[in-house]
């Protein structure tokens, strides 16, 4: 059976033999990859929604695919290679990790994660916002997640996670108030407030907002598919159902998935 080190090494063998003789994989690009990349990521993402460990596995294997892809575009040229890559991700790991490769002590993982942002920032030397190491092309419920999480690393959060309900009956009437005035810009403006409130609400109660929604939306998904089911049953269409029967098998839904 080979080793770790081995069947890594086969696989650095299998993307060169890639990169010289396969017509698609040696006309790749960073750039070429760059949507490949973020499509395997949320295969990744989906299969460990699903929690499924054969998927997991199967993805994990696309994902490393692309890191050896790039590292090997870096490598031809001579711009870096793989390991380059490992070495500054070994680095890095031990300089954020203090409290195991030093002499810091630390009482929870909260703490981890504030000396984490500490020492990131004393890698920029001070010279960068403490949330530009947030990557613009996130998606924004990601992207709010991450804004949060960083701002909590330097401290700035709620004294107590209870706070946050008050600020959510904020946002909430301030969008009430435009919406009474009938202003769209300001309607879309205090959505989003209260959208970043509740993501913040989330993560003070250890919850992921993706997640959390992403479960709702099964779960829609399912209960419109029952209905869709039992309505063509019928020989009906949703279009010639009243909103009342609509309802009803709806509920019949809701029952279904507590038995």
């Amino acid at each position: 059976m080979q080793t770790k080190k081995e069947k890594f090494g086969e696989l650095l063998k299998v993307m060169d033999i890639l990169r010289k003789e396969c017509p698609w994989d040696s006309k790749q690009t960073n750039e070429s990859l760059r949507n490949l990349t973020i499509e395997e990521t949320y295969e990744l993402a989906d299969a460990i929604i699903e929690n499924n460990n054969d998927e997991i596995a199967k993805e994990l294997g696309d994902l490393l695919l692309h890191i050896v892809f790039y590292a090997k575009i870096g490598e031809e040229k001579n711009e870096f290679n793989i390991v380059d890559v490992i070495d500054n991700l070994i680095v890095k790991l031990k300089y954020r990790h203090p409290h195991i490769f030093g002499n810091t002590k630390v009482k929870n993982s909260r703490e981890v994660e504030e000396n984490w942002e500490k020492l990131k920032l004393k890698e920029k030397n001070g010279n960068k916002s403490v949330l530009s190491g947030v990557p613009a092309s996130l998606p924004a419920m990601i992207k709010a997640n991450r804004i949060q999480d960083k701002a909590r690393g330097v401290g700035f959060d709620w004294d107590d996670r209870s706070q946050v309900w008050s600020k959510i009956d904020e946002e909430l009437n301030e969008l009430k108030e435009e919406i009474k005035k009938g202003n769209q810009d300001g309607i879309e403006e205090e959505f989003g407030d209260l959208f970043f409130s509740l993501i913040n609400s989330a993560r003070l109660y250890s919850v992921d907002p993706e997640n959390a929604l992403e479960r709702t939306n099964k779960k829609f998904i399912s209960r419109f598919s029952y209905l869709e089911e039992m309505t063509l049953g019928k020989g009906k269409n949703l279009k010639e159902m009243n909103i009342s029967e609509m309802d009803r098998i709806w509920n019949n839904a809701k029952k279904r998935e507590k038995r």
